[in-house]
């Protein structure tokens, strides 16, 4: 049965076949056919396996489920939360700028890692939140104490989770659902925001305002079609989190589950920040 998206893909194949593979003692012996008891009666009996007896089932491996992403996604978001809060308190405005670009290189890179990887590594997801919670301290730290947008952190983390909710209650109702072709375009529209955003980036660099981030009618227009994208990927997330449950993939990939869930809700958070910053901006 094809899925209607690209969770085994992405979690790795092999993570699939973990639940029916291995033995506890003759790794790679395929089972033959008889089951318990074999050989039968006249043959000599096998060695290496207790009383004569072939294994009839696999080494058993707790497979994820829902509780277990929601616990990872919050003890992820906990992690973060804290790290962001002692960056904010730790690091001073003098090097406000260096820890924001540090943090967020380091994020990059351990998120293609975490990302490109086809086994679940719960240690570098973990870094991931804890960089990740340094980015995101600084970054609210410059629009409160730089920028003076006081009370923006607060109303941003309170929309960012009512959109995640509101997403919650909608796709378990639901009103929105992975299809095939649902899937696909909302690929293809991440990945179109996302070179824009690094084209204009690069023309930052060099002096060129393509009005992306400025905060005028175009920089508001594109804070809000992130926004409605970055909450549409929670819906990708969920179909994930349920293929993954249905094909009973080992408990640590609910790690993987609970990174795209933090990854979206980063994104989300600091595009409502950009986002409420620009009307702030206009008092």
């Amino acid at each position: 049965m094809k899925t209607t998206n690209p969770v085994l893909s992405r979690f790795g194949r092999t993570a699939v076949r973990e639940r029916g593979a291995g033995y506890a003692a003759g790794a790679g012996y395929q089972q033959p056919a008889y089951g318990q008891g074999y050989p039968p009666a006249g043959y000599p009996e096998p060695s290496g396996y207790p009383n004569g007896a072939f294994p009839t089932s696999p080494v058993s491996t707790r497979t994820m489920t829902i509780d277990d992403v929601v616990v990872k996604t919050a003890t992820l978001l906990g992690l973060l939360a804290a790290s962001a809060a002692a960056a904010w308190v730790l690091i001073p405005d003098a090097l406000l700028g260096a820890a924001w670009i540090g943090a967020a290189v380091v994020g990059l890179v351990l998120g293609l890692i975490i990302s490109f990887s086809r086994m679940a590594n719960p240690a570098l997801v973990v870094a991931y939140s804890v960089v990740e919670g340094v980015f995101v301290g600084m970054v609210s730290k410059f629009f409160t104490s730089v920028a003076g947008y006081d009370g923006i952190v607060l109303q941003a983390v309170v929309a960012t989770f009512g959109v995640f909710f509101a997403m919650v209650l909608l796709y378990k109702a639901r009103v929105v659902r992975a299809t095939p072709r649902f899937t696909r375009i909302l690929i293809a529209v991440m990945g179109g925001l996302f070179a824009a955003m690094l084209i204009n980036f690069v023309l930052a660099l060099f002096g060129v305002d393509t009005g992306l981030r400025s905060g005028g009618p175009v920089a508001v227009g594109f804070s809000l079609i992130c926004i409605v994208v970055a909450a549409l990927s929670f819906v990708l997330n969920f179909a994930e989190i349920e293929e993954g449950v249905r094909a009973g993939l080992p408990e640590r990939y609910s790690w993987m589950a609970a990174f795209g869930i933090l990854v979206g809700l980063v994104w989300l958070y600091l595009e409502v920040l950009r986002l409420l910053s620009y009307f702030q901006g206009d008092d």
